[in-house]
């Protein structure tokens, strides 16, 4: 009821229009007299309209209208095709056309029509899609690979079609219908191939659409299935040939393509992204750029396994020498730091993996040990802590590579091994040199204070494991050494370790050393425990536990003095 003036107010309103209007028509010498008249009327009937729904307007009715007569085509021709009157052929190129000029028709909607502009390409989409679907599989008069043609040619009319006003909800519509048609239609025809390079053709349109600004947000849908369609691939192919008998045989370059090609077009895109348009890459390029590699890491493993290994190790230590380039030239001064941090983790990961795959043992341990003493001192003598975190994770896989880790637990803890080998000696001499070029200083962040009780850890973990070898030799010259000689000479040795830790900690201002001091205190606890009690003759068990009273006791006061020298 409260409407009702406003009600009776606009159809006064309209009235009074209305006979002005047949005023005019029936005296047109006055109708020029008229026209400020109303004019000066306030357009309610105009106001009113604006606050109208679209619907109810007229707008969604008639794009639906236009919509369903396209449907309508779309069964008229699918009927005509059933027929034999006509070359199925010939009609089906019909059908196309008739769902390209849909496509046209979504493009030269009016600006800001995005309703009309979104109908008419679902239009097109609808009516493609099963369209193909029952020419390729029901009809059998489209081939596999003239399918994967007609998507591929869908999208790139509506990426041209659409370029210019940028039309969001085309690039969207022809993008996903073809993404999901050629996934659909790779699994329903067995004919991987031809779809694959249909979604790699879509992917290199997105990629190119997105360095200029346009359809960003497509490129995850279709990123996805084409990820899926190769690991599909893959997946296949790399299985017994019995259990695929109803796939076309492919040859090696077939099946090692996609991949390569994938993680090619993501590689190139993220380089000039990064480096010619100083842009900052995002989370999705990261992510997809590594799953770019995976797969084409995994094709090469699975098709080529006689040399792929080695032929991914070199590319992976090349591309790590042209990653850590490009972080030095590019991004070590840029205000971003995004792109040096995601370039950085690639130039480490890339490195490790092909340090794995390509080098045997010994060549390995020596160049991890090498680039970890590099990358040390590189990040100490330009103050880059992520180098110095690059040396720490080097010299961890350099230790555990060349058996340094074994060896230390085994002389320390387990059963005494044997001489140690070069690689064991060569990696220790590299562990010290690593700890020596680090600087400890006061107030360091949490990340500093880690890298240097890593690499603290292993230089006093090697030193103390050949100094146990080395007492074991000497004590064998005049004796047949037993267990328990063997747990007093580890007992002796923690304990100086402890004593020399807490010292030189405190007068060096290292403080990691003083923790490592400390730490080792619990470990002599645990040693006397499971090992001197359990093997040590009763007077060595009374010259260890004598060794640890005096330890613990002089710990803490020889860090006093060595704060005060």
């Amino acid at each position: 009821m409260d409407d009702l003036p406003d009600a009776l107010n606009r159809l006064a309103t309209r009235l009074e229009i209305l006979e002005r209007r047949v005023d005019a028509l029936e005296h047109p010498s006055e109708a020029s007299s008229a026209v400020p008249a109303l004019e000066s009327i306030p357009s309610r009937v105009e106001q009113a309209g604006e606050t109208l729904p679209f619907a109810l307007a007229g707008g969604v009715f008639s794009v639906l209208g236009k919509a369903m007569l396209g449907i309508a085509g779309a069964y008229l021709l699918r009927a005509v095709e059933e027929s034999t009157s006509l070359p199925k052929l010939g009609v089906a190129a019909i059908a196309i056309a008739y769902a390209m000029l849909w496509l046209v028709w979504a493009t030269r909607a009016p600006t800001g029509a995005w309703f009309a502009s979104t109908t008419y390409a679902c239009t097109s989409a609808l009516i493609l899609a099963p369209m193909l679907w029952e020419l390729t599989l029901r009809f059998k008069v489209l081939p596999a690979a003239v399918t994967a043609g007609v998507l591929g040619a869908f999208v790139c009319a509506a990426s041209a079609l659409a370029w210019k006003r940028n039309l969001a909800s085309v690039f969207w519509v022809a993008n996903v219908t073809a993404a999901v048609v050629a996934l659909a239609l790779s699994i329903a025809t067995h004919e991987v191939t031809p779809f694959i390079a249909a979604l790699l053709l879509m992917v290199l349109l997105c990629e190119y659409a997105a360095g200029r600004n346009h359809g960003l947000g497509v490129r995850l849908p279709v990123a996805a299935a084409a990820d899926v369609a190769i690991w599909a691939l893959i997946f296949i192919y790399s299985s017994p040939e019995s259990t695929r008998g109803d796939y076309p045989s492919l040859g090696t370059a077939a099946l090692l393509a996609p991949g390569l090609v994938l993680f090619l077009i993501y590689g190139v895109s993220v380089a000039l992204k990064t480096t010619a348009f100083q842009q900052k890459i995002t989370a999705f390029e990261t992510v997809q750029t590594m799953i770019a590699f995976l797969l084409a890491a995994s094709s090469l493993l699975y098709f080529e396994p006689r040399g792929g290994a080695t032929v991914l190790g070199i590319f992976c230590l090349v591309l790590s020498a042209a990653s850590y380039a490009g972080i030095f030239v590019f991004f070590d001064r840029a205000p971003e730091r995004r792109n040096y941090r995601v370039f950085a983790a690639w130039s480490a990961a890339l490195f490790l993996t092909g340090c794995l795959l390509c080098l045997p043992p010994l060549w390995m341990a020596a160049c991890l040990g090498t680039a970890a003493i590099v990358a040390t001192f590189l990040g100490v003598r330009l103050n880059r802590l992520i180098l110095e975190f690059h040396g720490m994770v080097y010299l961890v896989a350099a230790a555990a590579v060349s058996g340094l880790l074994e060896y230390a637990f085994r002389a320390l803890a387990g059963t005494l091994p044997g001489a140690p080998t070069w690689s064991v000696c060569l990696i220790s001499v590299g562990v010290v040199l690593c700890y020596a070029a680090g600087k400890s200083c006061q107030g360091e962040l949490w990340k500093q204070q880690l890298l240097h009780t890593v690499s603290a850890s292993l230089a006093v973990g090697a030193t103390a494991a050949l100094l146990v070898q080395g007492l074991m030799w000497l004590t064998a010259l005049s004796v047949n050494p037993g267990v328990h000689h063997l747990a007093f000479i580890r007992t002796l040795t923690i304990c100086v370790a402890a004593l020399a830790l807490a010292f030189s900690g405190a007068h060096w201002r290292r403080i990691e050393l003083t923790r490592i001091g400390y730490a080792t205190l619990v470990l002599v606890a645990a040693k006397l425990v499971f090992e001197d009690l359990r093997h040590g003759h009763l007077e060595f068990i009374a010259a260890s536990i004598f060794l640890f009273a005096v330890t613990l006791i002089a710990v803490p006061r020889i860090a006093r003095i060595g704060q005060r020298i």
